[in-house]
This record gives structure tokens, C-alpha cells and sequence, in this order.
């Protein structure tokens, strides 16, 4: 299982617009191959800022299928505007600890 970790900053007063926008995109990234599951948080502390996580079996499953595909014109279309700046994607994979 991979994890695909994102902070998001939202453009200002743009909140509520995204995470509706949001509501719509999760119904396209869920649908992929090779997605297990998804969160969205909103931080606390600072406005505007959110943490996505996005559980995939494989890095490919995100990097090359869903990146690849038509869904994800349409989820750049949804969301990619409320970015500032654009988010870095990054992936992490468990640590066995005995």
C-alpha cells in the first residue's frame, strides 16, 4: 500500500467552494484502479490549509493510471484552481518495525 500525502492551501475565502468542489472529485478519484480510500482534513490552526491522503495499492496506480487517465482532466478541472501555490505530491510507503 502506498499513501500519497498533500497540504493544500487554499486560495483565501475560497473554503466552502472547494470543498464542495472536493465532494464532487472524490466520486472520480474512488472510482480508479487501484484506489483503496481517501481523507480530506481541514486544518485547524491555519485557514485555509488542508491535508489530503490518498490510500493506492501501487505507485503506478496513482502516478501513471489515474494521472494518465481522462477522470483526471476533470478532477484538475474541479479543484486545481484553488491552489496557491500548486501542492507537492508526495508518497510514502510503511516501515516494518520489529
Amino acid at each position: 500500500m502506498i499513501l500519497e500525502a498533500v497540504i493544500l492551501k487554499i486560495k483565501p475565502n475560497l473554503d466552502n467552494e472547494f470543498e464542495m468542489a472536493f465532494q464532487k472529485a472524490s466520486a472520480i478519484i474512488a472510482s480508479m484502479d487501484g484506489y483503496l480510500s481517501h481523507e480530506l482534513h481541514r486544518c485547524m490552526e491555519v485557514k485555509g490549509k488542508y491535508l489530503l491522503l490518498v490510500r493506492w495499492d501501487t505507485l503506478e496506480a496513482h502516478t501513471i493510471g489515474f494521472r494518465s487517465s481522462s477522470q483526471y482532466q476533470r478532477w484538475k478541472q474541479l479543484l486545481h484552481h484553488f491552489y496557491d501555490p500548486f501542492p507537492i505530491v508526495e508518497h510514502f510507503e510503511a516501515v516494518e518495525i520489529n
